[in-house]
């Protein structure tokens, strides 16, 4: 029995680091419970943008875009978004897409989602937390960091021949894990903030 005074144990922070295997029965839940958590420090006036980043020349590299256009498809009211399969936002003009977001919105907070590599025993995690995302890391580019928050999906093992292993990534992991990912972001946006209109103008 939970008494009314009792603080949920499991109830995230914002401020905290969730790790959590994208096939857990409640891993939509605790992911969704996060980004609330997130969502109720951000004004309401303040415009969200999600980043996400990546291609889908690459297997393992198509999470962002597969998540983008997946919210693109659920049309989340107060949201901007930049990355999806048609438009995907990558290393050539990952540049030019922040100077964009600068210019078209004032004092965004940005979310950035990607994929990474990991430890084999990590492989198939999502991790949410604070700070931005490093695109590149994984095979040696310097792209510049993006996000005030990030969430990133471990698809493969890293250490060795990095582009080779995004490449042959399997597809069914990354779109299983792409598919929760959304479903977390349009519940943790399904009334879980009071929107205000916002006079800028949406050009994604």
């Amino acid at each position: 029995m939970k008494l009314p005074f009792q603080r949920d144990v499991h109830k995230p922070k914002a401020s905290e680091t969730l790790k959590i295997m994208h096939s857990e029965a409640n891993s939509i839940d605790l992911l969704s419970d996060k980004l609330s958590a997130v969502l109720r420090t951000i004004p309401a006036q303040q415009p969200i943008v999600i980043v996400c980043v990546g291609t889908d020349r690459s297997t393992g590299d198509a999470l962002g875009p597969l998540v983008g256009s997946q919210l693109q498809k659920q049309g989340i009211e107060g949201l901007h978004l930049y990355g999806t399969l048609e438009h995907p936002v990558h290393a050539m003009n990952l540049n030019e897409t922040l100077t964009t977001i600068q210019q078209h919105f004032n004092d965004p907070f940005v979310i950035a989602i990607d994929a990474c590599l990991g430890q084999l025993t990590s492989v198939g995690y999502i991790q949410v937390g604070d700070g931005p995302v490093k695109p590149g890391a994984g095979v040696n580019k310097e792209l510049p960091p993006v996000g005030h928050m990030h969430v990133t999906g471990i698809v493969n093992v890293g250490g060795f021949m990095e582009y080779f292993v995004l490449q042959n990534t399997r597809l069914s992991l990354v779109m299983s894990m792409a598919e929760v990912i959304s479903k977390s972001f349009q519940t943790a946006f399904s009334g879980k903030r009071q929107w205000s209109p916002t006079p800028l103008v949406r050009i994604d």
